[in-house]
């Protein structure tokens, strides 16, 4: 070959030792039960050696695609979204498909799409944190919902966020709390319902438990404020349980606010493990859930209904990870 020339799929079969065919399969993403997982890796390494790259348009012709995946999400400035993202387009990478994000709010109710004729500009959409009735403006596009109810008959990849919170509820009722706050976004998504009720079971269940409740926007003032709501109560919490990391640094200002030390005067828990939770100090005791692992399993399964498949439900699981913001309950 031509120092000069680009590098056709001919070039790759030719490298790798394999046919044509086989690298369409394997570059195209269909190679799934066709092709051996080591003769994929084989024509992945020699495609790139030779700086192979398909020609996405006029494949795109050929195969009435546009090889393009919409994200959908409530927003960008959620330190949550950028991971999902991430993960998301290096799957999606590997197959050829690239991905673009589209912000619809949590209150716009349904979708609009930033399309003319949807069908001819994506092949599918992802959409996080979301409920499936605000894609009815996509008119069938196919769509897996990521963190977002799993009863509906649109495939999803989520978190066992109840699974989490119950976590959550045993480490705290292991250091003896039974007073608990729950700084709880003011957001109606499945997710933060499910949170919810998890929290309300575990804490039912414990002996001498109670539980009391503030909302408050996913934001450090808003959150501030609800925290601060249930620490002035006549029988304050010892411990707030926060729906977010974001809204943990909230009630972190409000406890400094009333002259509280976390933890040795207050206990703090988040959720989600963003950045965020280790630039807290103390840093933050919160669930661990997997974000770019879910946008990364939320593009294969999505590639799966592309491919006529019937993908099932995914759950990832979620992991306490114990810091420094929770110890046993100050007698207050």
């Amino acid at each position: 070959m031509p120092a000069t020339s680009r590098p056709t799929s001919k070039d790759v079969a030719h490298e790798a030792g394999v046919s044509q065919s086989t690298v369409s399969l394997v570059l195209g993403g269909k190679w799934t039960g066709r092709v051996s997982p080591a003769t994929a890796r084989s024509v992945h390494d020699a495609a790139e050696r030779l700086g192979y790259r398909p020609n996405q348009a006029a494949r795109s012709l050929r195969l009435g695609t546009t090889r393009t995946v919409m994200l959908v999400v409530p927003t960008l400035t959620a330190p949550f979204f950028g991971p999902v993202y991430t993960g998301a387009v290096r799957v999606a990478a590997r197959h050829g498909f690239g991905v673009v994000a589209y912000v619809w709010p949590d209150d716009a109710g349904p979708a609009d799409s930033p399309f003319a004729a949807p069908h001819e500009a994506i092949d599918g959409i992802l959409a996080s944190s979301m409920a499936v009735d605000a894609l009815a403006g996509f008119r069938g596009t196919p769509a897996v919902m990521l963190d977002s109810d799993p009863s509906g008959s649109v495939p999803t990849v989520g978190f066992d966020v109840e699974d989490g919170m119950r976590a959550v509820v045993a480490h705290l009722s292991g250091l003896g709390h039974r007073r608990v706050g729950h700084v709880a976004a003011g957001v109606d998504q499945w997710t933060f319902r499910a949170r919810a009720r998890a929290l309300t079971e575990g804490i039912r269940a414990l002996p001498g438990g109670s539980l009391s409740r503030a909302t408050c926007a996913i934001e450090v003032g808003s959150a501030k404020a609800a925290a601060a709501r249930l620490l002035t109560s006549p029988d304050p919490p010892t411990v707030l349980v926060c729906d977010d990391d974001l809204i943990a640094a909230g009630a972190y200002k409000a406890a400094r606010a009333l002259g509280l030390e976390v933890p040795s005067d207050l206990s703090v828990t988040g959720f989600d493990d963003v950045l965020l939770a280790t630039a807290l100090e103390p840093e933050l005791t919160t669930v661990a859930v997997p974000a770019e692992e879910m946008g990364a399993r939320g593009m294969e399964t999505l590639l799966e209904l592309l491919d006529g498949r019937r993908p099932p439900r995914r759950v990832l699981p979620g992991v306490l990870k114990v810091r420094g913001s929770t110890a046993a309950p100050a007698h207050r």
